[in-house]
């Protein structure tokens, strides 16, 4: 292990807490917020064009993200294996988990990017769209959702970047790359979407194509930092060579992960076909609703995934106190920042809104007020929310991963789907339904996350692996 890596680690492992998790986490919140910006800008653009191609994006992404929460969970377990094997400064069993993980993921994204183009017609026909919905809507997410599943293996490449990057300890580098990721989507959205210059106006077929282009960058440079600079895991092109034992590492933290969120996005499928029983206008303020409430999440998600790390260093480390003492600072600081949001949200909802959906359509307006309806009651369950994800996110880094899939169908399937139903269709409350289930579905988890969390038996490390004796740095002490 090279002296950078082991000064990162005794950071996270020793002395103050909150300097070294802030300093993980918000890179980790601006990642999540690029992330975001992506869809975001999608949307922006696309509410130029029609509140049609903002309904397209709302149908398409569940579907998409059901595929791609296959490899997801898989990507999280090379991050929890890469942060304890660097806590514990076990020789380079980091830097081979990391290759493991790369070679594994690029595989599955093949293979899922496959399924999925040949397959969307048949998962959007599988919504029992509302006429209107099916005439104007469905044929232009279909258009959307093939493009992208031709660039699967950019987006998986980028998410493994990412997740060895955070087992490590450095979310910076991989910021850096999403920034100009970032602006390179943006740019190319404006270019494709509305065919600029030389460019044909490709609509919604241009916002992936400008989407998939910019992920494709972000992997390049990815790839060449972890083969050729000292800023991540040294990885070996013989640590690509499948190897059994440790793939069985990796699968065996990473199906409860892909459990967990092809379920969650699984549970978003049948939500959104709920929805999509309802007018073309009602179908795109869920959209819109969903991506305000992704924008939200971004603190939560960023220091949730810092956790993540913190835990598991510090359980590799043999410190159970410290990962738990950074399990309640981060939950205490998501709380505050999530009250803040709350008050924002509920008290200027109709301009934040309008953000996203400038165009001059007939249905805007209509569109416009059950957004703000959404926001306004969706408001009061960011609290509840961001606590909720640092609790999955402690149990993620001690590896428990199939306590975290748990939780989070708890909070959707136990909660979130049934009380949907039930509020739509036998209440009759119609849209207002959807909302508060939304509302009460986190509350549910929250609670029911929180009686796991406080019996405190998630504090043990899972790594068997003991640090060599020849190790180039000092071991970690104790405060």
């Amino acid at each position: 292990m090279s002296s950078e890596s082991s000064a990162r680690t005794n950071e996270l492992t020793e002395g103050d807490l909150v300097g070294p998790m802030i300093a993980l986490a918000w890179p980790m919140v601006v990642i999540q917020l690029l992330q975001v910006t992506y869809n975001v800008a999608d949307t922006a653009f696309l509410g130029a064009v029609s509140e049609d191609a903002v309904g397209a994006l709302s149908l398409s992404f569940p579907l998409i993200f059901f595929l791609i929460s296959v490899g997801g969970g898989f990507t999280a377990a090379g991050a929890i294996l890469v942060a304890q094997y660097t806590g514990a400064q076990s020789g380079n069993s980091a830097d081979k988990i990391a290759g493991q993980t790369l070679s594994f993921v690029t595989i599955l994204a093949i293979g899922i990017g496959i399924v999925g183009y040949f397959t969307t017609n048949w998962m959007l026909g599988l919504l029992p769209a509302d006429p209107e919905t099916e005439a104007r809507i469905i044929p232009l997410a279909a258009d959307y959702m093939r493009i992208y599943f031709l660039g699967m293996p950019f987006l998986f490449g980028f998410f493994v970047f990412v997740s060895i990057m955070r087992g490590y300890g450095d979310t910076r580098t991989p910021m850096r790359i999403m920034v100009i990721s970032v602006v390179l989507n943006v740019i190319l959205d404006a270019i494709l979407i509305f065919g600029l210059g030389p460019f044909p106006r490709l609509e919604i077929e241009g916002a992936a194509i400008a989407t998939i282009t910019a992920r494709a960058v972000a992997t390049g440079f990815g790839l060449y930092i972890l083969f050729w600079t000292d800023a991540g895991p040294n990885i070996e092109l013989e640590y690509l060579i499948p190897d059994l034992t440790q793939i069985k590492e990796i699968v065996s933290l990473g199906v409860p992960s892909a459990i967990e969120q092809s379920t969650s996005s699984l549970a978003f499928i049948i939500l959104t076909a709920m929805v999509v029983t309802f007018s073309p206008a009602i179908v795109a303020a869920y959209g819109l609703g969903n991506r305000l409430i992704s924008l939200v999440f971004l603190p939560a998600m960023g220091l949730s995934q810092a956790v993540d790390t913190v835990v598991g260093q510090n359980l590799g480390a043999n410190r159970p106190d410290r990962a738990k003492k950074a399990s309640w600072l981060a939950m205490g600081l998501a709380a505050i920042v999530m009250s803040v949001i709350t008050i924002i949200m509920f008290t200027f909802p109709e301009p934040i809104v309008r953000v996203f959906l400038s165009a001059d359509t007939e249905g805007a307006p209509q569109t416009i007020a059950y957004a703000v309806e959404y926001m306004q009651i969706a408001a009061f369950m960011f609290v509840f929310m961001g606590a909720l994800q640092i609790m999955l996110g402690t149990f993620r880094g001690a590896g428990n991963t199939k306590t975290a899939m748990v939780f989070s169908m708890i909070t959707l399937w136990v909660a979130r789907v049934p009380l949907t139903y039930y509020f739509v269709f036998v209440l009759g409350w119609a849209e207002t339904g959807i909302w508060y289930a939304v509302l009460l579905g986190d509350v549910i988890g929250f609670v029911a996350a929180l009686v796991w969390y406080l019996r405190g038996t998630w504090a043990t490390k899972i790594i068997e692996e003991e640090p060599t004796p020849d190790r180039s740095v000092d071991t970690v002490g104790s405060d």
